[in-house]
């Protein structure tokens, strides 16, 4: 045996040797993902269903009852809900659904911070055939399966047509809007200026948004109470501002009158003091129950009514 068969035949070995290692490196790792408990077509292995809700904020009473509401109809129905709060940041809200979407939930239940902005995530759903249903607040596009709502219109004239019945159809009224873009303070405005703008004694001297939020509601209505010194009524597009615009008049040491619309605890127990002259009544635990078992009919194969209205109702007492 010579040296060149010597060195050659060495080679070969560190060779074969090398391949053999690099071989193993490459099979530690298992092909198959680890089982998470979930299907390719959505829900978990054990066939349950999975449903997320996306919710525009859990700042707000309102809301909080609305998802204690879906959770409670998702554990007598057996089905896991993931909740998300968007935190009303429409774009926040937009990720989160698109995370629920890779999360390849059964059904998606989206409560919109933004009616426009929702609309290429509810479109990411439809593409991965989730189906989409909307709560208390509407989208402007996408494919919704239903809609789970208060008649807002309907309360917003209600509200208007209390204002107009307690001025005894004369005086001078400011609207706080809710969040501009969504249904909700679109409903609610159209409902009550239809209602006043029938009223030929009835004069709107301030309309301002005030973003649903409490705060704002606060430091809107004291400035218009600085530029009118003359107000009689004001109708919040929701409870949180009317409960802000009435610490503010009640600061000012003005009398006027405040209705506001969701019928939050606080706020009833406004009205109750003889504070807050009346808020609409929303049914937030049912509007999150009836979502979520709108979902579960749906995806069991039966037929959804593509609006599902949730009755409401004048607390003045």
């Amino acid at each position: 045996m010579n040296n060149h068969f010597i060195k050659r035949f060495a080679l070969l070995t560190v060779l074969t040797l090398l391949t053999a290692v690099l071989l193993a490196a490459c099979t530690t790792e298992s092909p198959v993902p680890e089982d998470d408990g979930t299907t390719d077509e959505g829900g978990t292995s054990d066939g349950e269903l999975i449903i997320g809700l996306s919710i525009s904020t859990l700042n707000n009473p309102f809301f909080v009852t609305l998802k204690e509401g879906a959770e409670q109809a998702a554990e007598e129905l057996g089905v896991r809900l993931i909740v998300v709060d968007a935190q009303d940041d429409p774009a926040k809200q937009v990720a989160d659904v698109e995370d629920l979407v890779q999360q390849q939930v059964d059904a998606i239940l989206v409560n919109p911070t933004d009616g426009a902005a929702i609309v290429t995530a509810i479109e990411t759903a439809n593409q991965a055939s989730i189906p989409v249903i909307t709560v208390d607040r509407g989208a402007e596009g996408g494919e919704v399966l239903a809609h789970v709502a208060s008649d807002n219109v309907e309360g917003g004239k209600m509200a208007g047509e209390f204002i107009i019945e307690l001025l005894g159809g004369s005086g001078k009224v400011v609207e706080l809007e809710g969040i501009p873009g969504t249904s909700a303070a679109r409903d609610r405005g159209q409902g009550f200026n239809e209602a006043v703008g029938d009223a030929e004694g009835i004069e709107i001297v301030a309309s301002q948004p005030a973003d649903f939020d409490r705060s704002k509601g606060l430091t809107v209505m004291e400035n218009i109470l600085q530029s009118h010194a003359e107000i009689d009524a004001v109708f919040a597009h929701n409870d949180e501002m009317a409960l802000g615009a009435l610490q503010a008049i009640e600061a000012a040491g003005r009398d006027i009158i405040v209705v506001g619309f969701d019928a939050t605890d606080d706020a009833v127990q406004a009205v109750q003091e003889g504070r807050l002259a009346a808020t609409v009544a929303q049914q937030p635990s049912l509007i999150g129950q009836l979502a979520v078992e709108t979902a579960v009919k749906a995806l069991n194969g039966e037929s959804v009514d593509e609006m599902i209205p949730v009755e409401l109702e004048l607390v003045t007492e």
